[in-house]
């Protein structure tokens, strides 16, 4: 069962209270013990000085039968003062002196005395020696007052005190209870909110500005948490949208070419191959999409670039110039490279990201321009960026320019033939070593690149392995997007 905030903070504070009371009454009855007995003590003394008085005075026998007088007198019939007078002579005593066990001794001939029998109460006692004067010999006073009313007063005082205590942290409690609840009201608040947030409501967030300062933060944290949570949901829901459209083409030509090719009679050879071919082809396009996603997924889930290797990303670029020779001279478009700098990449993801890049500029280009590749380094990051002539690109349009599936019709030719994940695959890269990747529109060029870390990683080429498995990872994706923009490119110019 879990406890109440409230309920512990009244307890710690119940606690609090009477740690403060106990220790404040402790105190108070040591203060008033110590006085009460002060004070017992000066009457004592008093006593003593009268009584010295007078057996100091008393000389001879006649002047002693006075004496046992004036001592009888002064005596209390509760007999809480008592007297006694001992000396050798037995005609010059007076009564009993207290015995028992001796349970405090504070000096100056003054003792705290428990005398014997049950119900007898504890006597101070104070005794002095009186110097013989006439036929009076040497003699021992000695003055008791009884601690009975002392015993007494501290007694009643210690039982008010505990019951005070009791009744004040039992006060404590529930006072401390009712402000507890009430302290905690704002946050009974921001559960129930908390509480009416839904999958059906994931717009709706908690109001923070009436909430104290110690749970503001909270407050907006909990809100940051469910605007990530929103933006992940959406992402979600759009992502199984995108793929439901993107893998419904493909399997809609997939499924009527097979229903013709097993409704229509008589076919030839050539062309049930051929409708084998173009059912390879779209098994090659859906085979692409997945690669892709997945590689997406495992971007999106924060896996960080491995195999790095210390390269210049100029000879990197080169080489996929040269792989991209082929659909660069179908499109008369030529390509040209500026600026080196070394970082360490992944070579495979890097030529990926450059593939795209390359791709996506030579779509947008007329035959006979130039796609410029340019890379720079700019404080701790190396810029690629690859820029072609086109058409001033909407500025609304730029922020989702590598968003997955995203296409603008009338800015992109052939939408159909490409999935619309190259730009996303290019961003997910720069995310993998450390970069960005960014899109401008002006001066009649529109360029698009990404960013890496510039480390200082250790040089060393990849052994052959390493370079076969990562070429093994990246071929698939990147071979289909490569076929499917060399036929759309043909399929511009004609050819």
């Amino acid at each position: 069962m879990n406890k109440s905030i409230a309920r512990r903070l009244a307890m710690m504070f119940a606690l609090v209270a009477l740690f403060v009371f106990a220790l404040v009454g402790t105190g108070l009855f040591l203060v008033l013990r110590a006085q009460l007995e002060h004070h017992l003590r000066e009457s004592l003394d008093d006593r003593r000085e009268i009584a010295q008085l007078i057996v100091t005075h008393s000389a001879t026998p006649e002047k002693w039968k006075m004496t046992r007088e004036k001592l009888t007198d002064m005596t209390p019939r509760d007999r809480t003062t008592q007297y006694s007078v001992t000396s050798p002579d037995p005609h010059f005593q007076y009564g009993q002196p207290v015995r028992g066990t001796v349970i405090a001794d504070w000096g100056f001939g003054y003792q705290k005395v428990r005398p014997e029998g049950k119900r007898a109460s504890d006597m101070l006692v104070n005794t002095m020696t009186i110097p013989a004067s006439g036929v009076r010999p040497e003699v021992q006073l000695q003055v008791a007052a009884s601690c009975a009313q002392n015993t007494r007063t501290l007694r009643v005082f210690g039982f008010a005190l505990a019951a005070l205590v009791g009744l004040g942290t039992l006060a404590v409690l529930v006072l401390s209870y009712s402000v507890a609840k009430l302290g905690l009201a704002p946050l009974a608040r921001l559960t129930r909110d908390a509480q009416a947030v839904s999958p059906n409501n994931r717009s709706q967030r908690l109001d923070a500005r009436s909430l104290p300062h110690e749970l503001n933060d909270l407050a907006n944290s909990f809100n940051g948490a469910l605007e990530r949570l929103d933006v992940a949901y959406g992402r979600l829901e759009s992502f199984n949208a995108d793929v439901a459209h993107e893998l419904r083409t493909p399997v809609t030509i997939l499924i009527g070419q097979t229903e013709v090719a097993l409704t229509a009679r008589n076919r030839s050879i050539e062309d049930l191959r051929h409708t084998l071919q173009s059912n390879l082809e779209e098994f090659e396009r859906m085979r692409g999409i997945i690669n892709d996603m997945l590689f997406l997924a495992r971007a999106d889930q924060g896996e960080r670039a491995t195999g790095l290797v210390e390269v210049s990303l100029a000879a990197e670029v080169g080489r996929t110039l040269d792989y991209l020779e082929m659909p660069f001279d179908e499109a008369q478009v030529r390509a040209v490279s500026h600026g080196d700098a070394r970082a360490p990449v992944n070579t495979s993801l890097f030529g990926r990201a450059c593939t795209n890049l390359l791709m996506n500029a030579l779509q947008h280009c007329t035959h006979g321009m130039t796609v410029t590749v340019t890379v720079a380094r700019h404080n701790e990051h190396v810029r690629i960026s690859v820029a072609n002539p086109g058409e001033p690109i909407d500025p609304a349009v730029m922020s989702h320019l590598f968003d997955r599936f995203y296409r603008v019709e009338a800015s992109r030719t052939n939408s159909r033939e490409n999935h619309g994940l190259g730009l996303a695959i290019v961003k997910a890269v720069a995310e993998m070593h450390g970069g960005t990747a960014f899109a401008t529109s002006a001066g009649g060029l529109n360029t698009f690149g990404f960013s890496v870390t510039a480390g200082h990683a250790e040089p060393r080429e990849p052994d052959r392995e390493t370079r076969e498995i990562a070429a093994a990872r990246a071929a698939p994706s990147a071979a289909v997007e490569l076929a499917s923009n060399v036929r759309s490119l043909g399929a511009r110019s004609g050819r």
